[in-house]
Formats: C-alpha cells, structure tokens, sequence
C-alpha cells in the first residue's frame, strides 16, 4: 500500500471534504468549500457545518471520527480484511487510518466514499450458500482456507461490521445483507434472527425487508441505499463518540440524541418502542453501534432497526443501561419515557401491547 498523506471524502460524487493525519497520528478534517454553501453536517456534534480545521481526540477510536469509524469493518469483517492483506504480504498492523479508509473506498456503509479509493469489493448475485458457509466455518476454526474463498469472502464482505460471518449479495435487482452462523452461535441463529424481525415489525418498529433463505441463512435488505443513491447513515456511537465495545450510554442518551436530532416526538416514541422491545426480549447487545440515524430530504429520521434478537450482552447486562441499571424494570423504562417528555398513558399501553 502506498502512503496516503491526504484522503478526500465524497458523498453521492459530491466532496464533502478531506482528512490528513497530523504528526501524532491524528485525524485531521476539513470541509470542502462548495460543500460549506449546499451541504450538512455530516456529524453534527463533532463536525459542525464551518470552515476550519477539525482535529480528532486519541480516544475513544485511536485518533479517527466517529462518523469515519463507522465506514471501518469490526469483527467479521476486520478477521477477513487482515487475513486478506496477510495473503497479500501486507502487515495489517501497520496500517494508517487513512489506509485503511482508502481500501473501503465506495464500498462502505452509509454514503460517504474515499479516494483514493482503493477497494476491491462489489456485489454479486450469489446462490451456493451453504458451500459459503462451510469457508465461513473452516475461517472462523482454524483461519486456514483457499485463497479463491478469501478473495471471495473479502470482496463481498470485507466492509461490513458486526461480529457475526456475512456478504453482501444481489436479489432481486436489489442489495442484501447475509448472515451465517458464527462458532457461538446456535445451529438455528438465523431463523431465529429472523423471527424477531417479524417480531419487531409486529411490534410496530420499522424494520427493512428480511428473508430467510434456504429455511436457515438470514437476509436483510440494504436500507443505507435507494434508487436515488447512498444514503447517509451514521451511528449513535459514530454521533456521539461513544465507544461501543463497553457499556458507555443509557437509554435516556439515546432519547436525548433521536429528540435533538429529529425534533420529533414521534421518532423519540418509535426509540423508546424498540428500547422496550429489546428489554422484552432479552436483547441486551444493544451498544451504540446498534442505533442508527439517516440524513434524508434534509432532516435526520432514525435508521430502520437492525441486530435484534435475544443476546447476553455485557456480563449478562445490557450493553446500554435503563435508568442506569442493566437490569431494568418496567418502572425504570417508564421513568425514562416520562423524563423524556412522553405521554404515560401511551407509555403504559405499550407495555401491555
């Protein structure tokens, strides 16, 4: 890999600006100029809508920005991306920030895009999954597998995060998230995610299309693209800067953000529906990664929601506490919802739906 000194930020072929690393490592930020006149903030609390240099605290994502963490890969995806570069005789370890930005390209989540961009991923149709899954497998047990399905499982999924083994795939004209089974995980996980989801839509969350193929791999369609482009998409950890691997918000934050962000009532009431969902069912990984918001028609709308299903989270806790305990009663999300604004009655009728 060659050294990047600059790395510029596009959004649907717009510059949004570019990021340099300064002599300690941190990233440094700065709005493109047209971009100031028409665009957004891409990150309002951290990189308000202004000329100027924006410069990056050391922690909590090793000198980066939230809003940029969040187009790097985690677990899965990062096991594949460090073996692939193993391959191909680069030290993973060694690499820069803007590095590793340049090898998502405009591959990553969300819209935002770099370049130079040096990715190698795209999306195909697919139909063998269960040969898929055995790779997936034979990775996740001994890191020893062809170089044909490396190459493979990195061009279709060496952007993505989340912990557990998928690929982005083509259906139907239309872009899909697949999941496989990790080493934990049960021999029925994604019916069982997939279950939930139904689960969910019942409930009233609004949740993107899901499907479950071959009666076992579960699918999610892509809601970070539209027929009319990448849609901005950035996480409550990436808005926040709040470090997603240990418990770091409660669910009043969340409130607070989807309140300040929205100036909805309404948005605050659906994150205060899937906060008594995922206490119903147990659904205790629910880190800030796992809360999203989109900048669409000029106005931020929380994200379809995603990752829920029954988990134990952070020493058998949620990651994310209810008026902070992480076991929480049906009294500590109704203190939280009248905090908040909401109406009790309405509160109190949700439980019982």
């Amino acid at each position: 890999m060659d050294n990047i000194s600059v790395l510029d930020v596009f959004s649907n072929n717009q510059k949004v600006g570019r990021l340099a690393l300064t002599e300690d490592f941190l990233c440094a930020f700065e709005y493109d100029s047209d971009f100031l006149k028409s665009g957004y903030s891409i990150s309002p609390y951290f990189l308000p809508l202004r000329s100027g240099l924006f410069i990056a605290e050391r922690d909590p994502f090793d000198g980066g920005f939230g809003v940029f963490d969040d187009s790097l890969p985690d677990g899965w995806g990062n096991l594949v991306l460090d073996r692939y570069l193993q391959e191909k005789g680069i030290n993973p370890n060694k690499l820069t920030i803007l590095q590793r930005l340049s090898l998502i390209g405009s591959s990553g989540r969300g819209a935002l895009e770099y370049r130079p961009d040096n990715a190698v991923m795209q999306t195909s149709d697919f139909t063998n999954f269960n040969k898929l899954a055995k790779e997936v497998n034979e990775l996740l047990k001994s890191n020893k597998i062809s170089v044909k399905s490396l190459d493979y499982l990195y061009e279709h999924g060496g952007s993505s995060g989340g912990a557990r083994p998928k690929i982005f795939v083509k259906m139907d004209n239309k872009e899909w998230l697949v999941k496989f089974k990790s080493r934990e995980d049960a021999d029925d996980i994604g019916k069982i995610e997939y279950e939930y989801a139904l689960r969910a839509k019942e409930f009233g969350i609004d949740m993107p299309e899901v499907r479950l193929i071959e009666k076992k791999y579960f699918a999610v369609e892509r809601f970070d693209r539209s027929s009319s482009g990448k849609i901005h998409t950035v996480s409550a950890s990436g808005l926040l800067n709040a470090f997603y691997r240990i418990p770091s918000l409660d669910y009043l934050d969340l409130l607070k953000l989807t309140r300040a962000l929205t100036n909805d009532m309404g948005q605050v009431f659906e994150m205060f529906r899937r906060m008594v969902f995922n206490v119903l069912i147990s659904n205790k990984d629910d880190h800030s990664k796992n809360f999203s918001f989109q900048f669409r028609n000029g106005k931020w709308k929380l994200s379809p929601a995603y990752d829920i299903l029954t988990s134990s989270g952070f020493n058998g806790y949620h990651t994310t506490t209810i008026n902070n305990k992480g076991a929480p009663s049906t009294d500590d999300m109704l203190a939280l919802g009248l905090s908040i604004g909401l109406n009790k009655k309405r509160c109190q009728s949700l439980f019982k739906e």
